[in-house]
């Protein structure tokens, strides 16, 4: 931030009461949506993708920053849909529609600044692109470790970064308010403190760890060690999801990302935990459970 930049205007701490029962609420929500399967996460996941989307242009719009808001838009659609483990592979190159829908969207972008360069093309193509990963690809994943290894274990394996990723904001909100003194990353975020983030991964990990022996099916067959390190990567995930959306405001200069979710701010506000934690979830997955 340069010396005659203003600071982050401040918006008032949110109640631990709202706070807790709005992720409640929140998460009910998404775990019926996760049941009822790849149907019914599908039309969520693309519209999730269209409103963060369009809140992440929002907000570098007030600083001045254009992006190619329709190919971004028509982009985030098709990184979503051909996130499918259901689809077969690329003929003829192997490899997976996922990777096939990204590359094409960001030539698409390097090419349309080619044709028609206007003002600052350069800082166009690097936001946009930033704004492909940020967003649809990382949502992707939540198809990716829903579909992972099949429909039926891939709901438990799903559940549990949702499980890890709300008990982390609810011990660090908790912790953080009873004994926090020292700050985390008081240029980023001035809120969160050390205790508040240790908090949240102990917590993180009674709730993993109680979860997985109430509910076989949510262990995936882990031990105690193995629920730790599940608990410490996703929560640390979170967490750094979370500093990452703050950094992103930070440098723009707003204080929420949008209006979607009225006094609790927009909706890439609600999902940036989770865009970090669920990726770390597949890859667990994928390389210990699955392996």
């Amino acid at each position: 931030m340069t010396e005659n930049a203003k600071p982050t205007p401040s918006k008032p701490p949110e109640s631990m009461q709202s706070r807790v029962f709005s992720g409640l609420a929140a998460f009910f929500l998404i775990l019926l949506v996760l049941y009822l399967g790849t149907w019914a996460l599908f039309p969520v996941l693309i519209a999730a993708a269209l409103i963060a989307m369009h809140e992440f242009a929002s907000m570098l719009r007030k600083r001045d920053v254009d992006v190619r808001y329709k190919t971004l838009m028509v982009s985030s659609i098709l990184i979503i849909l051909a996130s499918s483990t259901r689809l077969p592979e690329v003929p003829w190159i192997g490899g997976s529609w996922r990777e096939v829908a990204l590359t094409a969207s960001i030539l698409t972008i390097i090419i349309m600044e080619v044709v028609e360069p206007g003002e600052r093309p350069l800082e166009r193509i690097v936001y946009s692109l930033f704004g492909l990963l940020y967003i649809p690809w990382l949502l992707g994943y939540f198809l990716l470790l829903r579909e992972t290894p099949n429909m039926q274990d891939g709901f438990g394996y799903l559940v549990m970064p949702l499980i890890a990723s709300f008990a982390t904001d609810t011990g660090g909100l908790f912790f953080g308010r009873l004994f926090g003194r020292r700050k985390l990353a008081p240029d980023i975020s001035p809120g969160k403190t050390v205790e508040g983030a240790i908090g949240g991964i102990a917590f993180s990990f009674v709730m993993v760890f109680g979860f997985g022996r109430i509910f076989d099916t949510f262990l995936f067959g882990l031990n105690v060690w193995d629920a730790l390190l599940f608990s410490l990567l996703i929560s640390s995930a979170a967490q750094l999801g979370d500093l990452a959306e703050s950094l992103l405001k930070r440098a723009l200069n707003v204080k929420d990302s949008g209006n979607f979710l009225p006094g609790h701010g927009g909706l890439l506000d609600r999902l940036d935990s989770l865009l970090f934690s669920v990726p770390v979830a597949y890859l667990f997955v994928t390389m210990v459970v699955t392996k």
